[in-house]
């Protein structure tokens, strides 16, 4: 489905999805030659579920301190290198689906990320610079975490508190590079019961994105339609000034120009 101007557009005339296939064989540029040659009809989307704008990424790779005020809210030193983790990619859900509470959670967290979808393969970038060149786009990632199971059930394994069910809803847009000025100014939010809890922009980040792009190249192998989380802003639960979701809370998390997901909590079967 493709967004312009408020509407929606059907792309199965392009493609059965948005993964990575679309996005290695140059799927952007066919689906707007498409839409501005009158091929891709309109859509009625009341209704409808919206999943993720990526379909089965194959690594989420994620990073964490990397706002200068969450690292100190966290009681850390900001990091010299980027903090690199993986993330289940079955953790990607849309963006209004619900989120599930793990069996035996206390301290689930939300954190509302500037996600970077690959749109063609990077391994060794020689630069930051060479970042652009290989970014699709961006999108909304809330990168949940359960705190407990992250930071002391597994004496410090983040994979544990980070892939649970659920714990990554993205979109609702995924939104090309082309359309971004800068993602280094980007505003983001995060609320809880429409109470306010992260207000900050992508100036913060310790590491930009490009820098970040840049340096996991040179230890993974990123491929088209791989998302890259890359970090969260002041104002989570686990800084203790807000209490960890429950059963019924509602989530929202934005970014300027990159649209609203907003999630209901309920608690795993």
């Amino acid at each position: 489905m493709l967004l312009v101007d408020g509407r929606h557009f059907d792309l199965t005339g392009v493609t059965d999805d948005i993964d990575a296939a679309f996005l290695a064989g140059g799927g952007i540029d066919r689906a707007r030659a498409a839409m501005a040659a009158g091929d891709l009809p309109q859509l009625d989307v009341s209704g409808v579920r919206v999943g993720a704008p990526v379909a089965r990424p194959g690594t989420v790779a994620c990073v964490g301190l990397n706002y200068a005020r969450h690292a100190a809210e966290s009681g850390a030193a900001p990091p010299a290198e980027p903090v690199v983790f993986l993330k289940a990619s079955n953790t990607v859900v849309g963006p209004f689906d619900e989120i599930i509470l793990p069996r035996g959670s206390t301290k689930t967290d939300w954190e509302v990320e500037l996600a970077v979808v690959i749109g063609r393969r990077a391994h060794y970038l020689a630069s930051p610079a060479d970042a652009g060149d290989v970014i699709a786009g961006y999108a909304v990632s809330n990168d949940l975490s359960e705190r407990e199971f992250q930071r002391n059930d597994s004496g410090g394994q983040l994979v544990r508190g980070k892939s649970c069910e659920s714990f990554n809803p993205l979109g609702p847009w995924l939104v090309t590079a082309d359309e971004i000025d800068d993602p280094q100014r980007l505003a983001l939010s995060s609320y809880v019961n429409d109470q306010p809890r992260q207000a900050s922009t992508t100036q913060d980040m310790i590491f930009d994105v490009y820098h970040l792009v840049w340096y996991l190249s040179q230890y993974l192998v990123l491929e088209p339609g791989d998302v890259v989380n890359t970090g969260t802003p002041e104002g989570v639960a686990m800084s203790g000034r807000f209490p960890y979701l429950s059963d019924g809370d509602v989530v929202r998390a934005g970014i300027e120009g990159l649209g609203e997901q907003r999630q209901t909590c309920r608690p795993a079967a």
